[in-house]
């Protein structure tokens, strides 16, 4: 009989994806869609090259419900079956067929035009897994499909960021480690830093951390990859971070094939809330994957001529490549440096076509008594005000609340209420 997975009874068409909706990657499935119209087929061909569903395997096909219930008299059924009907006609009789043929396991997604709660009953009855009212778009099949096999519990379980340089040197690696410092310790979230620079990695320095292994052992180990391996990789920072740290040697040479990341990043999202990738500045197959496969990019960028060209060509790429996402966000750092000619934040934000998250000033002591010492901004300075940006970061990349806005002046209520009045 067909599996059954509880969905919201009110029926209603699924929504667009929000700004902090979280849908969790669909494991190795095979999907198979059967579809009546060419609108809603072309909606779950793009579904199938959405990156949560890079690793399923979709096929789409036409003829609705009767073209697959001849299907599967001759052949097994796959993990998920999509069908499309366009009315209510002999739908719950096609359904009784459809099971007499269907493998155990097997979950099925209708895709429908009526939008009662009864048939949505008797279509539960039968065991479908879920019903969506048509028109659909790619995103609405994703998370569909992607529901199937995670449960409401964990949809806020391994959340990926990825922080990127647009150029060699502008702090990106400092960013990244300080942003996971406030989602661990301001936000309470369980996360790691994930060093991906091998070679020239600081985040050890950075967290006065020295582990004897780190994330070379699992990338150059991917049979022994699981999470009792991982958990002896970690190194403890504090009660909610973690690091995954980078050998920083150079003994050997650190050439990967595209995938070479992809079970130690499946691994760490199945027990760690918040993944953050600190992503070298290089690109190759294995960067650009893990770009793509984040759930939220931060760009970090200085102001000048060749991180303006560098951020726009990543932003445009990544936003090309993942359509049924958010858009990556950047920002704009070390700006304000003495007697440097510099792009101003406008004449950036008109380049780009948006505007950045934040912009961090020139602080050379703070940030080089941090880096120097093994800590993090807010270890030496709690008040200041890029630990306050930190902060910020880190709510708007974990979709947690808005971030604050700065306190102003103890007039500032008393301000409001006049400009109310």
């Amino acid at each position: 009989m067909i599996s059954y997975a509880r969905q919201n009874e009110d029926n209603e068409q699924a929504a667009p994806v929000v700004a902090d909706e979280h849908i969790a990657p669909a494991p190795r499935v095979s999907v198979q869609a059967f579809c009546e119209t060419v609108k809603t087929a072309a909606a779950v061909q793009a579904a199938g090259e959405d990156r949560r569903l890079g690793k399923a395997h979709l096929k789409v096909q036409m003829g609705g419900m009767t073209a697959a219930i001849e299907a599967y008299r001759t052949a097994p059924t796959p993990n998920v079956i999509v069908l499309e009907t366009e009315g209510r006609g002999d739908l719950l009789a096609q359904l009784d067929q459809l099971s007499t043929v269907c493998d155990a396991g097997t979950r099925v997604v209708v895709i429908g035009r009526i939008n009662d709660v009864t048939l949505y009953r008797e279509l539960v009855r039968r065991g479908v897994s879920d019903y969506a009212i048509a028109p659909v778009t790619p995103i609405d099949v994703v998370r569909s499909i992607c529901n199937l096999f995670s449960t409401p519990e964990a949809s806020a379980v391994g959340r990926i960021i990825a922080v990127v340089g647009a150029k060699g040197g502008v702090g990106a690696s400092t960013i990244a480690h300080n942003v996971a410092w406030a989602i661990a310790r301001d936000l309470a979230l369980d996360s790691v830093v994930a060093d991906l620079d091998l070679a020239f990695g600081t985040a050890g320095l950075d967290y006065n951390q020295d582990p004897p292994q780190g994330i070379a052992d699992a990338v150059f180990s991917p049979d022994r990859i699981d999470t009792a391996f991982l958990d002896r990789l970690l190194s403890k920072c504090t009660d909610h971070l973690n690091l995954l740290a980078a050998p920083a040697t150079l003994d050997r040479v650190y050439d990967f094939g595209a995938e070479a990341f992809d079970s130690v990043f499946d691994t760490l999202r199945t027990t760690m809330p918040c993944i953050v990738l600190d992503v070298p500045h290089q690109w190759s197959g294995w960067t650009r994957r893990a770009l793509v496969g984040a759930d939220d990019i931060l760009i970090v960028a200085s102001p000048d001529l060749a991180n303006l060209r560098n951020t726009k060509n990543i932003y445009d790429l990544l936003k090309a490549a993942r359509p049924n996402d958010r858009a990556p966000i950047y920002c704009l750092n070390q700006v304000g440096v003495p007697k440097r000619p510099e792009i101003s934040t406008n004449e950036f934000s008109k380049a780009i076509e948006s505007e950045p998250i934040v912009t961090i000033p020139f602080e050379p002591q703070i940030f080089g008594a941090a880096a120097n010492n093994g800590q993090m901004i807010a270890e030496i300075a709690a008040s200041h005000r890029t630990t306050e940006i930190f902060l910020q970061l880190a709510q708007r990349l974990t979709g947690r609340a808005e971030a604050k806005k700065s306190r102003g002046s103890f007039l500032a209520p008393l301000l409001g209420k006049l400009r109310g009045k």
